[in-house]
C-alpha cells in the first residue's frame, strides 16, 4: 500500500511525494461474500457487461453456450441473454442472433437495452457494434440509429440523456471520432457539440478509448485507454474531460501512466477500468502491466482527486498487489470492489508472491475508499471440491463488476467464486451483506489520560486538555508486558511482548469501556511481520496509524483498517518543524493535539493537523507543557492512552 501523501519508506516502495487530500472513512455497506444460488451458468469464454431493465437482467460476453444450472443441458446462445432477477430463470423470448461479442450494457430510455460490442449484424441486418434492442423480444429498434464504422465499442456510460460511447473507432454515425463520442440516448443521434478524440496509441499501435465514467452530476467524464493525445494535448493513457457545457479537456495529467510496464508488447495500455466514488469527487483506476513502479502505476488500484488541477498528477494512495493484473473496479455503498487475477492486496514489497504486509485477496476483493486497504470481506475466486466436470476454478480476467439493485454482478472467464461453481457469471446479492461504521479514538475535549506504571497496572489521570486532576492507580491484569497503546472506539490495540511470535511482539486488542481491560486477542495474523515492541508511541486517526519510533526522529503514520485489523505495509514520513521525536515516549490524540510523553519524564502537548501537508503537520511553536515529572507519575513510558471513561 502506498499513499502519495508524504514520503514512504520501506523495502522497495516508491519514494512519495505529495498530496493535499486526506480521506476520512465514511460509513459503508458491504454486499454478503457468500453468492445467489440462482444465477445461470455460461460455458465458454467471458461475461462482459450486465444491465437490468424492469425485472430483467441482461447478460453480454463472448460466451456462446449456457445452462440453468449445474446438472442443465447446455443451449447454445452467444455473446447476449437475459434471466429473471428474482428466480434466475433464463429468458425464453429475449433471444437476439448476434455474430460478435458483446462488451457493455445500458439501460437505455424508455425501456431499451442498448448493447456496444464487436459486432457487425443483429438479427440478420446490419448494426456495427452498437443497437438498441426491445429488452421483452430482442428486436432490433429500427428509429435508434447509432452506429460505429467498424473497430469496436468498448464502453457506455449514461448521464440523463447523454449516452457517451467509447471504443477503437474512427466514424460514428457518419462522423469523424476517434474512440469518444456522445449520443442522444432516446434516438442515438450524434452530438455535434461534443468533439474529443483519443489518438497516437502507444508503442505504435493504433488508438483506442478502453474504460470512461462520468460523475453523478454529469460535469466530468474520465478517460482511459490506448492514447498519448486528447485533442492534440499530452495525456497519455488517461484524461478528464469537463462536460458540464462545451466538452473541453481538463488541465489534470498524470506522469505515471507514461512509462511501460513489464512487457510493452504485451500489455500496451495498462489503464484497464475506472469508476468515480458516489459523489464525483474522486475515482479510481485498476491497472495490469507486471513490473514498471514506482515510475508507473503497473498492476494497481489508484484513487486521483476529481477537482484536482495541473501536470503531474500523484494519486491519493496506491495499492499495490505485487505484479497482479486488476481487470475491473466499480464503486458502491462506499466500498470498492475490484476483479482481476491477483492474489495479495497491500503487497508492495514482493513482485510474484507475498511479500511483508500482503493481505491475501484471491482474485476478488473490497477496499475502502479512504486509504484504499482491503476490509475483511474474501470471498476469493475458486470453485469447490466437487466442480462440474469442464470447469476452471481460476482465469486470467474478471471484466465487469456491477452493482445491480439487488447486489454486485460479476463476470469472469473461469467458474469458481466463493468456493462454489459460478460458471462464468454471478452476483453476491446486497441481502446478507453488513454495514462497516467508521471507528476513531474519542473526540472528547475531556477525559482521563491512562499511563502504564508497571506490569498491570496503569495510572488513570483525568485530563481537560490542559491541566491534569489526582492520579489513580489501576489494576490491570490482562495488560502485560505492554508498549505503545492506542484507543479506537470500544477497544485498545497495543504492543503484547509474547514468546514465540515471529519478531517477538504483536498487535493485540482488548476491549475497554473504562474498567477492566479484557483478555487480548491477536489483531490480525497478516501482521505477523510487524514488530510493535519498537514504537515509542502511538495513536489512531481515520484510518491511520500514526507513531514514533526506536531510534528514528520523525513522526511516521501506516494505514491501519480496523475492519480486519490490518496494517499498511508502506511507512510514511511526514513533514514537522521544530519537534523532537526521538525522545518521545507514549502519545495520544486530543481535540486535534498530539499529547505526549518524553524521557525526560515530562507531559507535553503539541497541535496537529494531517491535511497540512505538504506543508508541517507539527510545528514545535504550538507545543507546551502540561506537567513536569514527578517521583509519583512519570511520562516516560510507551503505554499512554485517552480514554473518555
Amino acid at each position: 500500500m502506498v499513499a502519495l501523501a508524504i514520503t514512504a519508506a520501506a523495502l522497495g516502495v516508491p519514494t512519495t511525494a505529495s498530496a493535499a487530500v486526506v480521506p476520512a472513512p465514511t460509513t459503508a455497506t458491504l454486499v454478503s461474500a457468500n453468492p445467489a444460488d440462482s444465477t445461470p451458468h455460461a460455458r465458454d469464454g467471458e461475461t462482459r457487461a450486465f444491465a437490468q431493465v424492469g425485472n430483467t437482467v441482461f447478460v453480454g460476453g463472448s460466451f456462446t453456450q449456457l445452462r440453468q444450472t449445474a446438472s442443465s443441458a447446455w443451449i447454445t446462445q452467444r455473446y447476449l441473454f437475459a434471466y429473471d432477477r428474482t428466480s434466475g430463470t433464463m429468458s425464453t423470448t429475449f433471444l437476439p442472433v448476434l455474430d460478435g461479442a458483446v462488451n457493455t450494457l445500458i439501460a437505455g430510455p424508455g425501456g431499451t437495452l442498448i448493447v456496444g460490442g464487436a459486432f457487425k449484424n443483429v438479427n440478420g441486418v446490419s448494426r456495427k457494434n452498437l443497437v438498441a434492442l426491445n429488452p421483452s423480444t430482442g428486436a432490433i429498434i429500427d428509429s435508434w440509429v447509432g452506429r460505429s464504422d467498424g473497430g469496436n465499442v468498448r464502453d457506455l456510460v449514461l448521464n440523463g440523456n447523454w449516452l457517451y460511447v467509447a471504443g477503437a473507432f474512427n466514424w460514428l454515425n457518419g462522423t469523424a471520432h476517434a474512440g469518444l463520442a456522445r449520443l442522444n440516448a432516446t434516438t442515438g443521434a450524434i452530438d455535434p457539440s461534443f468533439s474529443i478524440d483519443a489518438t497516437v496509441g502507444r508503442h505504435g499501435t493504433a488508438s483506442y478509448v478502453w474504460a470512461i465514467d462520468v460523475t453523478p452530476d454529469g460535469d466530468t467524464l474520465v478517460v482511459g485507454g490506448n492514447f498519448t493525445l486528447v485533442n492534440d494535448l499530452p495525456r497519455n493513457q488517461m484524461a478528464l474531460v469537463d462536460v458540464s457545457g462545451t466538452p473541453t479537456v481538463l488541465d489534470w495529467s498524470t506522469e505515471k501512466f507514461v512509462a511501460p510496464c513489464a512487457s510493452p508488447a504485451t500489455f500496451v495500455h495498462y489503464v484497464q477500468d475506472v469508476r468515480f466514488g458516489g459523489d464525483g469527487s474522486w475515482f479510481v483506476v485498476g491497472t495490469n502491466g507486471g513490473g514498471g513502479w514506482p515510475s508507473a502505476y503497473c498492476d494497481a488500484l489508484v484513487r486521483f482527486e476529481t477537482a484536482a488541477r495541473g501536470t503531474g498528477q500523484l494519486a491519493t494512495w496506491v495499492d499495490f498487489t505485487g505484479n497482479d493484473t486488476i481487470t475491473s473496479v466499480e464503486v458502491a455503498d462506499n466500498v470498492i470492489y475490484l476483479g482481476g487475477h491477483f492474489r495479495w492486496l497491500n503487497n508492495p514489497n514482493a513482485s510474484d508472491k507475498a511479500g511483508t504486509g500482503a493481505i491475501d485477496r484471491l482474485g476478488i476483493a473490497a477496499v475502502t475508499p479512504a486509504t484504499g486497504m482491503p476490509v475483511n470481506w474474501n470471498p476469493r475466486r475458486s470453485g469447490s471440491a466437487s466442480m462440474p466436470s469442464g470447469t476452471s476454478n481460476w482465469g486470467s480476467s474478471v471484466p465487469v463488476l456491477w452493482r445491480g439493485s439487488d447486489g454486485l454482478y460479476f463476470g469472469h472467464n473461469s467458474d469458481g467464486m466463493g468456493e462454489e461453481y459460478h460458471g462464468r457469471l454471478g452476483m453476491f446479492p446486497l441481502a446478507g451483506g453488513r454495514t462497516i461504521a467508521p471507528k476513531n479514538p474519542p473526540s472528547a475535549t475531556s477525559g482521563n489520560l491512562y499511563l502504564g506504571t508497571a506490569s498491570g497496572t496503569l495510572a488513570k489521570v483525568p485530563f481537560d486538555g490542559t491541566t491534569l486532576g489526582t492520579a489513580t492507580t489501576v489494576s490491570q491484569p490482562a495488560y502485560t508486558a505492554a508498549g505503545a497503546t492506542w484507543r479506537v472506539d470500544d477497544r485498545i490495540y497495543w504492543s503484547h511482548t509474547v514468546a514465540g511470535t515471529p519478531t517477538g511482539s504483536r498487535i493485540d486488542v482488548s476491549l475497554f469501556n473504562g474498567g477492566a481491560i479484557g483478555s487480548p486477542w491477536e489483531a490480525s495474523g497478516y501482521n505477523d511481520w510487524y514488530n510493535p515492541a519498537l514504537l515509542t508511541g502511538a495513536f489512531f486517526l481515520d484510518g491511520r496509524l500514526y507513531y514514533t519510533r526506536t531510534g528514528a526522529n520523525s513522526l511516521f503514520y501506516r494505514y491501519f483498517e480496523i475492519d480486519g485489523n490490518y496494517l499498511g505495509a508502506t511507512e510514511f514520513t511526514l513533514p514537522t518543524t521544530g519537534q523532537n521525536w526521538s525522545g518521545m515516549r507514549g502519545m495520544a490524540w486530543v481535540n486535534g493535539r498530539i499529547v505526549y510523553g518524553a524521557t525526560d519524564g515530562n507531559l507535553r502537548s503539541v497541535a496537529f493537523d494531517p491535511t497540512a501537508a505538504p506543508a508541517a503537520v507539527v510545528s514545535g511553536a504550538t507545543g507546551f507543557v502540561v506537567a513536569t515529572s514527578t517521583p509519583e507519575l512519570s511520562w516516560s513510558t510507551p503505554s499512554t492512552f485517552f480514554s473518555v471513561e
